[in-house]
């Protein structure tokens, strides 16, 4: 008897030694390599333009719901964020204008940090039953990390949001207003 062969038996070549080389699959790892190191910056550089996009948004909601709430409920500018948010039925003291994202605390959105500080002095006619409202304000969002954005936004009553390439907190209305202007 002699041994088995390709030539004797059809299914050897389906079951016999085939696939990849060594060098082929490291070509092929290779490629994915470079392609992945092209891709990965790109995309963490689109994620952080999209979170800046967020946070001027969010700056220019919160500032437009300050005006709701002023024609609203003739007490100046809100107190507080958490006034700005609130449950059914909306009240002076919680006038459901904003996402919960944004008026529960740590009032966080899309990697930036919001604060929002009444400026100025308080109303002394606030209607009965509501926190006294102010005559200016100061919202900010800064980046909570350098992974999620690299710009600071700020925003007071003139509703013109401005942005600080350092990424800093900004302290006061003042220095917002110094800061350029998002166009």
């Amino acid at each position: 008897m002699r041994p088995s062969t390709q030539a004797d038996d059809p299914g050897a070549a389906r079951y016999g030694v085939q696939g990849f080389s060594l060098i082929e699959l490291l070509i092929v790892i290779a490629i994915i390599l470079i392609i992945a190191a092209i891709a990965i910056p790109n995309l963490l550089q689109a994620r952080n333009q999209a979170n800046q996009a967020s946070a001027v948004e969010g700056i220019r909601t919160i500032t437009s719901a300050n005006v709701v709430y002023w024609t609203t409920y003739n007490n100046g500018y809100a107190p507080t964020l958490d006034v700005l948010g609130g449950s059914n039925p909306p009240t002076c003291n919680g006038a459901m204008l904003l996402d919960p994202l944004l008026t529960t605390a740590p009032y966080r959105k899309s990697g930036y940090g919001y604060t929002y500080a009444p400026q100025g002095g308080a109303n002394p006619t606030a209607p009965t039953g509501c926190g006294p409202g102010f005559q200016q304000y100061l919202v900010t969002a800064v980046p909570l990390s350098a992974s999620t954005g690299t710009n600071s936004y700020c925003a007071t009553e003139p509703a013109a949001i401005h942005y600080d390439t350092s990424g800093a907190a900004i302290g006061t209305p003042a220095a917002c207003e110094a800061l350029p202007e998002v166009r």
